[in-house]
């Protein structure tokens, strides 16, 4: 029985030093030539995708997340390549002087070094995390969860055979043991791994930041709202809150709450409904959107209680509240909020400026939905999470944030 990590993390620093040395050339040869292998493979990881999902309750909110299918692989390996073209975020050049004294001063960006992601049943962060650190010259050690073990193991796999083929340390990228004695030696390695960064549940998100010694990135969990405001575009409203909550209900910047104002509650939820209807969309209503709701017949409804709001559906489930005043929309969403998303649909320029400049999120949205909270469309590539702190990265936290800065101080002998 293995007892520790500690071989994985020597040889993770060990391969360090050669990633972070290849030519920008070699880095995106390398991305274009796993998307090859991704799709030379869809079979045999749909058929290790079918063994971890075999073992999962279809009806659990993460069985979405796991699912690969044709045509997601096909969109990873997209990603890659999109990856590939984005410019190297490494040896920028940030500052540049001659001080008076001769020395000359230059900052630049250098790769973070030894990058450990902690996350859960979510198999693309695998193929989207090696990527972003090969790109900019990373090392990357990947704890997913023991659900999508079969996966990822199929899908590293594809990454160091072309990490071989191009005689290049299949330590750049490694896959950890889902064991969750060995989460604690990652959490406190330090001298061997220099970030970490949890992408998952609440719970984990705050395990990880209660434990570790190790410098953590948050990327954090998605309570989002949608907030239709009395001089919205209701047809437009409609769509908005139907796409954000039915088109991908298990990621994090799906829709969880929708606020309306009072006046165009009624008119609102029954445009809104038939979408509704048609996903078998569970919504918990407050009492004055209940009875709306009810009046129309509804028949996924529940009264809400307050631990309604403020929560992460993950699911086809959300919760409604009507509002009589624009300063309560406000106040709700600053009471609940997690910070990632948040979006008001309105035509009053005034209360779009108010709401966009005040409330506290990573990505704040007018008459969109918040499912473009993505580094894919961001023109990012891709992503290793949401990053909800202000520190380093907000919003994607995706290719450009996986640097740091480095002070290259050039003498002629001077002294001090």
């Amino acid at each position: 029985m293995k007892e520790n990590i500690l071989a994985e993390l020597r040889a993770a620093q060990k391969a360090s030093g050669s990633v972070k040395s290849l030519p920008n050339k070699k880095k995106q040869s390398v991305l274009i030539q796993i998307a090859g292998v991704l799709r030379e493979n869809i079979g045999n990881i749909l058929a290790e995708n079918k063994k971890d999902l075999d073992r999962m309750d279809p009806t659990d909110a993460r069985y979405d997340r796991l699912l690969l299918t044709e045509e997601r692989i096909a969109a990873l390996a997209n990603s890659l390549e999109d990856v590939a073209k984005l410019a190297d975020p490494t040896g920028i050049s940030l500052s540049k002087r001659t001080l008076e004294n001769g020395l000359l001063v230059e900052k630049k960006t250098v790769p973070l070094g030894v990058v450990g992601v902690i996350y859960e049943s979510r198999p693309n962060v695998t193929v989207d995390v090696a990527a972003l650190c090969i790109r900019s010259g990373n090392v990357c050690l990947l704890r997913g969860g023991s659900d999508a073990w079969f996966t990822n193991q199929v899908l590293v796999a594809a990454i160091q055979q072309v990490l071989l083929r191009n005689d290049l340390d299949t330590h750049i990228v490694q896959l950890l043991p889902t064991d969750r004695s060995f989460v604690t030696e990652l959490l406190t390695a330090t001298g061997y791994v220099d970030i970490i960064i949890p992408r998952g549940s609440q719970s984990l998100i705050d395990f990880v930041r209660s434990h570790a010694k190790v410098p953590v990135i948050e990327t954090g969990a998605g309570v989002c709202h949608t907030y239709v405001e009395r001089s919205a575009n209701l047809v437009q409203a409609a769509r908005i809150v139907a796409n954000a909550k039915i088109s991908r209900p298990s990621v994090c910047n799906a829709l969880d709450t929708v606020l309306v104002d009072a006046e165009i509650a009624a008119a609102f939820l029954s445009l809104l409904a038939p979408d509704f209807v048609a996903s078998d969309v569970h919504i918990f209503a407050d009492e004055r959107s209940f009875s709306c709701l009810q009046s129309i017949d509804y028949p996924f409804l529940s009264l809400a209680q307050e631990e309604d709001f403020g929560r992460e559906f993950l699911s086809l489930q959300c919760s409604v509240k009507v509002v009589d005043e624009f300063e309560e929309a406000l106040e709700h969403v600053a009471k609940y909020s997690s910070k990632h998303s948040e979006c008001i649909v309105s035509e009053d320029t005034e209360r779009i400026r108010r709401f966009m400049d005040s409330v506290d999120a990573a990505a704040v949205y007018a008459n969109a939905s918040t499912r473009f909270t993505d580094g894919g469309e961001f023109g990012l590539g891709a992503e290793i999470g949401i990053s909800t702190q202000k520190l380093h990265a907000r919003g994607p936290f995706a290719l450009e944030k996986l640097v740091t800065e480095k002070w290259y101080v050039t003498g002629k002998g001077q002294i001090r």
